[in-house]
């Protein structure tokens, strides 16, 4: 198949085609490189510097001719939207209605969107969260990604553009970006490694739920052929607090500074964890990398690029 992969040169994204790649798909990336990187588009992929919200995305559509499309672009920092609201609606929201357009002008069959988990549901009125928790984004960025999720629906009643909605927990893992205002675990890798102080934003017991970049790949696959129509969650249905984060991060580092905590952050849930159950059923997706492997995984990505580079 023929898959456009949107934000293609970002985290997850990369990862996403590096799969497709593997399994003998015809891969396309655009990405803006607000966030993302070329150096991580796989060399076997055709790059193209694009926004998602340009016109000249037709063009592209004219000629590539897509069987689906993995629509990860977007813009995606919860502190950045509040500062911001308006580039958020901008870029997910009439962003994604120009690459919904394209796909139903040249026939793209199927378009597979990642949505977040992490903050469509805003403050969970019940641990682990299920699909049919009530939408209560409390930041611009996770009311533009659900918002978004209400025109996919629209276009498969109407065109026959087939769906499937991937709803996010936490990611982590190699390519995140260290110096970035989300991931944490990144970020704390990043700190560690460098010696510097990390801060823990609160008292630090917020509790998130952590998936490996590889079992997010996994789901993506799966949702190539499966799931049609359906919203799915990916989670372990278990939250992990900031400080056991801090903590084992510290002991795998040998980092020697001491927790200091700051203010907590505007706009951000207390805890946040999700009901993966239905995914697993209809896709036969669960977790599989362990949050302690992941962490050593992503460590060892981080450790020799710290080192030689010398930061």
């Amino acid at each position: 198949m023929k898959v456009l992969v949107t934000g293609g040169a970002g985290f997850i994204g990369s990862h996403i085609v590096d799969a497709l790649i593997g399994a003998g798909h015809d891969v396309v990336v655009i990405d803006d490189l607000f966030t993302g990187h070329e150096k991580n588009v796989n060399p076997k992929a055709r790059f193209y510097k694009l926004d998602i919200r340009d016109a000249a995305l037709f063009d592209l559509f004219a000629v590539e001719k897509f069987d689906i499309v993995s629509h990860q672009a977007a813009r995606g920092n919860v502190r950045a939207s509040m500062a911001d609201p308006m580039i958020y609606a901008d870029v997910n929201v009439r962003g994604g209605i120009n690459l919904l357009e394209c796909c139903r002008k040249f026939g793209t069959k199927k378009s597979i969107y990642s949505s977040t988990g992490g903050c469509v549901y805003g403050e969970l009125q019940y641990l682990p969260a299920g699909e049919k928790h009530p939408i209560q984004p409390r930041d611009p960025y996770g009311a533009s990604k659900a918002s978004f999720e209400l025109y996919l629906p629209v276009y498969a009643m109407n065109y026959g553009l087939h769906y499937t909605i991937l709803r996010y927990p936490n990611v982590y893992g190699p390519r995140q970006d260290p110096f970035g205002e989300a991931g944490v675990v990144s970020i704390f890798i990043g700190q560690m490694l460098q010696g510097i102080q990390a801060i823990i934003n609160g008292d630090g017991e917020q509790l998130r739920d952590y998936v490996y970049i590889a079992d997010v790949v996994r789901a993506n696959m799966l949702a190539l052929t499966k799931g049609n129509g359906g919203i799915y969650n990916l989670g372990w249905g278990t939250g992990v607090s900031v400080n056991h984060i801090f903590r084992s991060l510290k002991t795998m580092t040998n980092y020697l500074l001491d927790e200091v905590h700051g203010p907590p952050k505007l706009g951000e849930v207390r805890n946040c964890y999700l009901d993966a159950g239905k995914v697993k059923r209809e896709l036969g997706w669960n977790p599989l990398v362990t949050f302690d492997e992941g962490l050593r995984h992503t460590l060892d990505f981080f450790r020799p690029i710290f080192k030689r580079n010398k930061i």
